[in-house]
């Protein structure tokens, strides 16, 4: 990272849970419909269990959550990470969410890029994807901006409130990252 990145994208600390909370009832009206953790009473105690899983999940190596946080201040401005992680096809996936007055900066594509690293060089993985409701129009944008392929409509990929939906499937592999 440069020293004039404003963003940084880290692993969550237990310090983290009160601007986590913040960054999610900041967006709330937004985030609900796309997220299904994120609900209109989400509270201060969901945040601080949400650091508690994720400290757990990195330790496991189920998945990888991360923030992304402004350098200046330390700010929660969103999520990002790897999951859906299968060891035997070393394959995962990639999700961001971005706090809704940081959208349209181009943070979500940043930490996405940053889980990839994390995927590929740390992680050993050999493919990311980035699955998007195909409405997701915001997300299938970073999606494509980052250098993903897009590959597929998947049928019934997604089960969103409460039913099945297509997805678009964007691919990510080790080559596509050097590219940027």
């Amino acid at each position: 990272m440069s020293a004039s990145e404003p963003y940084i994208v880290r692993r969550f600390a237990a310090s983290d849970a009160d601007s986590f909370f913040d960054a999610v009832r900041d967006s709330i009206d937004e985030l609900a419909y796309w997220l299904p953790w994120c609900k209109p009473d989400y509270s201060i105690r969901e945040a601080r269990a949400w650091m508690e899983f994720a400290s757990e999940a990195w330790e496991s190596g189920r998945e990888y959550p991360l923030g992304v946080f402004e350098a200046a201040s330390g700010k929660v401005v969103g999520g990002t990470g790897v999951n859906h992680i299968n060891k035997d096809y070393r394959t995962g996936n990639i999700g961001y969410w971005v706090s809704s007055r940081y959208t349209g900066k181009g943070i979500a594509r940043f930490a996405a890029c940053k889980s990839a690293v994390l995927g590929f060089e740390e992680l050993g993985l050999t493919r990311l994807e980035i699955v998007v409701l195909t409405h997701n129009k915001a997300s299938a944008r970073v999606a494509e901006a980052l250098g993903a392929r897009f590959e597929c409509e998947a049928r019934n990929r997604l089960y969103f409130q409460g039913r099945p939906h297509n997805a678009f499937v964007y691919s990510l592999v080790p080559e596509d990252c050097r590219k940027h």
